[in-house]
């Protein structure tokens, strides 16, 4: 995918630098409002040592370990940043979901003075199929699943860029802040404890950085490719693990009555690779 992209992005580069002289441009080029859709792959951002942390204690703070009634390490089996195939370690994790993400955009370009420099903002909001999995084995055995998924984002970015040659070609640079609500799940194969979810649908405030290639294929129709980098502060849901069935002795009960659960990495971030579509007027 990354060789592609730079493919593409090289074939784009070329075909808007054109030899014509810089100041030669057409000012109703990348000068003016538009509307515009995108579409492309949403890929999970996810390090290879990400799992579940816990706060056995209550004190708010993520930095305890799970023992049981000897001092074990109750998940001392391990975790995998993906979904668990099974109850044991040894059934291994499947992979994040890096699926397709779309959306729509309005903004608003302008030529700085008379060279080929543009300047620009915009408003866009997206959707997403992407999944993270974070997982953990506990010696019952056991697994437990914590799943992220990015639903809907608004964002609003600057732009600013270069428009070589006729004028009719854009390479830019964007970034900004985006808003995006955030869906949490649980899955585990553990039917003694209880599982509660909080915080299961939540709105968080991230940051967004990039850059592309836009170009007109008519005068009111451009065409173009981007790659977007997005993080969120994801550190407010959590799963609260109760006594449901299980006896005192059990290990997420030993410390305070109850356990708290999360991933390791609070931040989900996201590659997005993306062809737009703008309607200019």
């Amino acid at each position: 995918m990354k060789k592609s992209t730079i493919l593409a992005t090289a074939i784009f580069a070329g075909t808007i630098a054109q030899p014509a002289i810089a100041q030669d441009t057409d000012p109703d080029f990348f000068d003016g409002f538009y509307i515009g859709g995108s579409f492309g792959l949403d890929a999970i951002d996810d390090g290879a040592n990400d799992g579940i942390v816990f706060d056995t204690d209550g004190d708010g703070e993520y930095d305890d370990v799970v023992r049981t009634t000897t001092g074990a390490n109750a998940f001392s089996p391990g975790f995998c940043n993906g979904i668990a195939n099974g109850s044991r370690a040894i059934d291994g994790c499947g992979d994040d979901k890096s699926r397709f993400g779309y959306g729509v955009r309005l903004g608003i370009d302008k030529r700085v003075g008379d060279g080929p420099f543009v300047a620009g903002l915009l408003v866009e909001g997206a959707m997403s199929d992407s999944k993270e999995y974070s997982s953990g084995f506990s010696t019952t055995p056991a697994s437990y699943t914590f799943v992220r998924e990015l639903d809907k984002s608004v964002a609003l970015r600057g732009r600013l860029g270069i428009s070589p040659g006729s004028g009719r070609g854009l390479l830019y640079v964007t970034g900004g802040l985006a808003y995006a609500d955030i869906d949490h799940d649980f899955l585990t194969t553990n039917g003694a404890n209880s599982f509660t979810m909080t915080d299961d649908d939540d709105w968080q405030l991230g940051g967004q950085i990039g850059a592309g290639g836009e170009l007109y294929l008519t005068n009111n129709i451009s065409l173009g490719l981007e790659y977007l980098y997005s993080r969120y502060d994801d550190d407010d849901a959590y799963v609260l693990v109760g006594p449901g069935t299980a006896p005192a002795t059990n290990p997420f009960l030993l410390d305070s009555g109850q356990t708290g659960l999360r991933p390791s990495d609070s931040d989900l971030a996201i590659h997005s690779f993306r062809t737009t579509l703008n309607f200019r007027f």
